[in-house]
């Protein structure tokens, strides 16, 4: 991100093209992944960003020189990270804002104090399986409305100042529980259908990669959209995932002793492709993609893919009918 000057955006690779490749691997660090990348003058807004992969996508961006917006539910808990990058030579100003993405009133206060252009948006804030099925004051279910339309909503609010940046970027923190959860326009809330949170989860997360692919309508903005799987990782997203779910997993002992798998990655580790995409030269002016492990990820269509992005979540179609379903869903009382 050298430039102001509006990029002509690189769509999807289509089949037959090769997927973009970087030197780097899973094991490569936030901060590794731009090393000698300078964002002095450019701005971030990371939701979430008070702890786990966005406060290792804060430092990494702050430590570059950007000015970093911490948007949080609850900005106190950002203190101890403003403090720290405060005492960083070089660093780039460091602020929070509240922001719950769960209330659209929250949304649309963060919106409207916002002044000026806007470099980046790192949608990194989510929940994740919720036991039970939780609305919000709108009256959505919450893993979709805090994953995607809250984002959704941000994305939208912001637009006019991340095209007053000139080349800015969107980054969407999306996961592998996208692979077996299309979005359900029939149901997205689970009105009808049985309440399960895995679904409910992985549904919000093809809605994320599909906002990115709805986003290439921006590209005459200079408006650059991707997403991403961090893979696994260790962090509060797992707070409501029981003692017995976090045994299955293989990452709890019979002692409640938490410890990750050899395949885990630390938070720095999982926060790489999330910088990656937000501030690297190699992405410039590419739109539309998924990545994981620092790569862009195949399309596949497989029963029970292990990696990869689903079709499902990146089909052009399915991503402009969701985002005509997320803006008339915005608007309705």
């Amino acid at each position: 991100m050298t430039t102001n000057t509006p990029t002509s955006p690189t769509p999807r690779n289509t089949p037959g093209h090769p997927l973009l490749t970087t030197p780097f691997t899973a094991r490569t660090d936030a901060r590794e992944v731009i090393e000698g990348v300078d964002l002095a003058g450019r701005r971030a807004v990371v939701t979430g960003g008070a702890s786990g992969l966005g406060a290792e996508t804060v430092r990494a961006l702050a430590e570059a020189g950007a000015e970093v917006t911490v948007a949080t539910r609850r900005p106190e808990t950002g203190a101890p990270l403003l403090r720290e990058l405060a005492a960083v030579d070089g660093a780039g100003p460091v602020h929070t804002a509240p922001l719950d993405l769960s209330d659209l009133t929250s949304v649309d206060a963060f919106v409207r104090d916002w002044r000026g252009p806007l470099d980046i948006l790192v949608a990194n804030a989510g929940v994740m399986a919720l036991p039970e099925r939780t609305l919000t004051p709108q009256g959505w279910e919450k893993q979709l409305a805090t994953n995607h339309l809250g984002h959704f909503a941000l994305a939208t609010g912001l637009h006019p100042h991340l095209r007053e940046a000139g080349s800015a970027r969107i980054v969407v923190v999306s996961s592998g529980a996208h692979l077996s959860a299309p979005f359900d326009f029939d149901d997205p809330h689970f009105e009808r259908r049985p309440y399960d949170p895995w679904a409910a989860y992985g549904q919000s997360k093809s809605a994320g990669v599909l906002l990115t692919v709805g986003a290439r309508r921006w590209a005459a903005d200079g408006i650059t959209a991707n997403a991403l799987n961090p893979g696994y990782v260790l962090t509060n997203l797992q707070r409501h995932l029981d003692d017995d779910t976090m045994r299955a997993f293989g990452v709890m002992d019979d002692e409640g002793n938490v410890t990750p798998l050899p395949y885990y990655k630390t938070p720095a580790q999982g926060a790489a492709t999330s910088v990656l995409l937000a501030a690297s030269p190699l992405l410039e002016g590419v739109t539309g993609r998924y990545f994981e492990d620092n790569q862009e990820a195949p399309t596949v269509t497989d029963e029970n893919p292990t990696g990869g992005v689903a079709a499902h979540a990146v089909d052009p179609e399915a991503a402009d009918r969701l985002w005509e379903y997320a803006t008339r869903t915005l608007r309705t009382p």
